[in-house]
């Protein structure tokens, strides 16, 4: 069934297996992270109370840490902990700290001091006063924060599987990814619910008597635990080699899906973001990862493509696309951007990708030098004649190009340029097109044809052998479905592709995708 015209309820029965697994990954990763955040933050959070000189600066760092980003976060974790569920039940505690330790505070210090002198006058020590009578009334403002750091370690769950710990974030990026509502509303759906699950359950903690208050805080520990063990599932193959594909690949027929029935290649697999993939092979934490073929990192980190041997994966050339109605707003455009047409290959491309890539060159500074070396560089003329909106994906090679089409256009129009750039996935970039927010982007034809378009398996099989014809098909079906015009293609083919280490592909004889379905049956 095509998926234009699958409803949501299809797909997740037809994904239900998959989206059980991940359900109860982000039950567990949630639950694994708040039972350490409320071991940890429980006892800060009385600790302060006592010692109110420390509470500023406790206070103060768990502050500053709930506003850095969670992106952010997930990434300086990486480099001390790895990728998986390491690195994200950190990150997801850290976040959930600050509720906990400030309700908990809050919570004790608002018991009535008088309460607390009558509790003295009978005699009781200060580990009574505490565990009899401050912790019993400050419960329901300490489970309010545990409430809180609930709700927030769910959303923010859904971003682990940006370094492969899973979760439903998978199919939320997979689905923004490919352009599929479907996938998104599949993961966004079981996260929010759980959230207002989550929410409802601890809220209905706050209408129990104290003396079965006593009890849940001696049992919501083990609860926590308990919970928590979902996170750790087995997987579905062996171990004899773990793979890394990113959430977009997951779900591509030019993808895992091909690989599994083409190939009927099964390999452990970890939903990861491109961004930490290639050093994850190189750190040997992945043996095998999705990646493209004129990727800088390829050459950065020593990795080797395997042949395709099977042709799943289509043509996949560059071209602007864009907007017809701001074609013909900006009279010079089209004449302009076909200025690149055919001047980057894919040895050029990932000569280029290696400089932003593993030397760290800004993509305005890889983008000038390229245009200086090709006689195309002219200064810009700084004009008032329009300003045309240019997007972009999120990863290198959109940013040079993006960078080079903004040089061309300031350097040969009066017309000035703004750039979009780290647009997300496909759905973002091409519904920001077709929703008048830019006037054009690089985009692929494979990812056109498979991702945008989507037509029967009979005419993909009938169009992948040739990239003429697939140029010439999403060229026409564009134009005739959402008015926007394929412009002459750059040059290079980024296609999906599987890599190895190199060292490691040669000491295994892998040369191709086959080998690998050989060398895991085995």
């Amino acid at each position: 069934m095509n998926e234009q015209q699958q409803t949501l309820w299809e797909f997740m029965q037809q994904q239900s297996d998959k989206l059980l697994t991940q359900t109860l990954q982000h039950i567990g990763l949630t639950f694994v992270s708040l039972f350490i955040a409320v071991l940890i933050g429980l006892p800060l959070g009385i600790f302060i109370t006592r010692k109110k000189n420390f509470s500023g600066p406790v206070l103060g760092i768990a502050s500053i840490l709930q506003t850095v980003p969670s992106i952010a976060l997930l990434g300086f974790m990486i480099p001390l902990l790895g990728i998986g569920a390491k690195p994200a039940i950190v990150a997801l505690l850290l976040y959930a700290l600050l509720p906990i330790i400030r309700n908990t505070y809050t919570g004790i210090t608002g018991v009535d001091a008088a309460v607390k002198e009558a509790a003295t006058a009978m005699g009781m020590s200060k580990w009574q006063i505490l565990f009899k009578v401050e912790l019993p009334l400050a419960m329901p403002v300490i489970f309010a924060g545990i409430r809180t750091a609930t709700v927030i370690t769910v959303g923010v769950a859904t971003l682990a599987s940006y370094i492969a710990a899973g979760g439903l974030g998978e199919f939320i990026f997979g689905g923004i990814s490919l352009n599929n509502t479907n996938m998104i509303l599949a993961g966004a759906i079981p996260a929010a619910l759980l959230a207002i699950i989550f929410d409802f359950l601890l809220s209905r903690l706050h209408k129990l008597n104290i003396k079965k208050l006593r009890t849940v805080t001696i049992d919501l520990p083990l609860l926590l635990l308990v919970l928590s063990s979902l996170y750790f599932i087995p997987s579905a193959y062996g171990t004899k080699l773990k793979a890394g594909f990113t959430p977009e690949f997951m779900g591509r027929q030019d993808g895992n899906l091909g690989l599994i029935s083409k190939y009927g290649l099964k390999i452990q697999t970890l939903v990861i973001n491109d961004a930490v993939m290639y050093k994850a092979a190189y750190e040997k934490q992945l043996d095998v990862i999705s990646g493209y073929s004129t990727d800088g990192r390829l050459k950065a980190y020593d990795l080797v493509v395997l042949d395709d041997d099977k042709k799943i994966f289509p043509p996949y050339y560059a071209a602007p696309i864009v907007r017809e109605n701001s074609l013909k707003k900006f009279a010079l455009l089209e004449k302009i951007l076909n200025l690149l047409a055919g001047k980057i290959n894919d040895s050029t491309m990932t000569a280029l990708n290696y400089k932003t890539d593993y030397l760290h060159q800004s993509p305005e500074r890889v983008a000038k030098d390229f245009l200086v070396a090709n006689k195309l560089w002219k200064p810009a003329r700084n004009g008032n004649d329009g300003i045309v909106r240019i997007g972009s994906k999120i990863f290198g090679e959109q940013y040079i190009l993006a960078s080079i089409y903004s040089m061309l256009i300031k350097g040969y129009t009066n017309y000035d340029t703004s750039t979009k750039t780290g647009l997300g996935g496909t759905k973002i970039c091409f519904d920001a097109l077709t929703n008048d927010q830019i006037d054009f982007y690089p985009e692929y034809t494979g990812t056109g044809l498979l991702a945008i378009l989507q037509p029967s398996p009979k005419t993909i099989d009938s169009l992948t052998h040739s990239k003429d014809e697939t140029y010439n098909y999403v060229q026409k079906e564009f134009e005739k479905k959402y008015k926007i015009k394929w412009l002459k293609p750059i040059g290079f083919n980024n296609a999906y592709a599987l890599m190895m280490r190199k060292k490691q592909a040669k000491g295994l004889n892998i040369k191709t995708i086959s080998n690998l379905k050989r060398y895991l049956d085995r």
